[in-house]
């Protein structure tokens, strides 16, 4: 017979009290006190949380670029050669994703784009950004000698771009000033009225400096030139317009072009470009 369970749970107590742990394993739980399975995430919930998020992160990236800062710029009064730079076809194109509104990309607005019946891949917002980069962190840059620089989206839009902004690192913020800039048509500096991006009318020509020499260059192109030759030979009184494709596939028009160039055997991509193209032209005017 054994011992009533008033008993057993006094023993077990005086065990606990004397520091003696006790022999019997703990009592299991019974089966209704057990708490009832978490129910399986819906189907949206994955893409709604993304969409929060996306839009938390477009709408930081819109407050932090509200302005844009400016770089010193050389002041010593002489008049020196400089280069202009085209961008012609970046993938810069605005849509309502949710509630706000974005550049899209195809890391992002994938399914959004499917939906569309698009086709992601052409949705490069990267390109232009590290084309951009190549330009203005370019030692042709600081020493003054970057004239201008022009960019013609897909869409047709162009827009100017002054040769002393300091572009932002980050794809997001450069996502959010492309933004902003494509809805307000301008973008000015901190502080300051003085536009920075400005929204202006086609064709890029009209903006360009008389007599300037428009060099278009593709892997298309049937001539093909060494490109510290070809600058080294040119005029220090006539301006260099260079031409060059923001896109990921395709070439660009050379219909406004004088001379259409190949600079390597291989296809090379935005940012190879303009970096070839900015120490050719580091070498000819001796910008260490």
């Amino acid at each position: 017979m054994g011992r009533p369970y008033g008993v057993k749970g006094r023993t077990k107590k005086r065990k606990l009290d004397d520091g003696v742990a006790p022999h019997e394993p703990p009592v299991a739980e019974e089966a209704g006190e057990l708490l009832p399975p978490l129910p399986p995430p819906e189907e949206g919930d994955e893409e709604n949380a993304k969409e929060v998020v996306m839009a938390q992160d477009a709408a930081a990236a819109a407050e932090v670029a509200d302005g844009l800062h400016v770089v010193p710029r050389p002041v010593d009064g002489k008049k020196r050669p400089g280069a202009i730079f085209v961008l012609e076809r970046a993938c810069l194109e605005v849509g309502k994703v949710g509630k706000t509104m974005q550049i899209l990309n195809s890391d992002d607005h994938a399914n959004y784009l499917r939906k569309q019946n698009r086709n992601p891949a052409d949705y490069r917002p990267d390109i232009i950004h590290q084309a951009l980069l190549a330009i203005f962190d370019s030692p042709l840059t600081k020493a003054g000698r970057l004239q201008a620089v022009y960019v013609r989206t897909e869409k047709g839009v162009l827009f100017e771009i002054k040769p002393y902004v300091r572009m932002p690192r980050t794809f997001k913020r450069f996502c959010g000033l492309m933004s902003q800039l494509l809805q307000k048509l301008s973008i000015t500096a901190v502080g300051k009225r003085e536009k920075l991006l400005n929204v202006i009318k086609n064709p890029v020509t009209r903006y360009l400096p008389v007599g300037a020499r428009k060099i278009g260059l593709s892997y298309s192109a049937e001539r093909s030139v060494n490109l510290f030759d070809y600058v080294a030979k040119s005029s220090d009184d006539e301006p260099l317009v260079f031409v060059v494709g923001a896109m990921a596939h395709g070439k660009i028009d050379k219909e406004y072009s004088d001379d259409y160039i190949q600079i390597c055997n291989y296809p090379l991509s935005a940012a190879c470009c303009l970096n070839r193209i900015c120490s050719a032209l580091e070498q000819k005017w001796n910008v260490q």
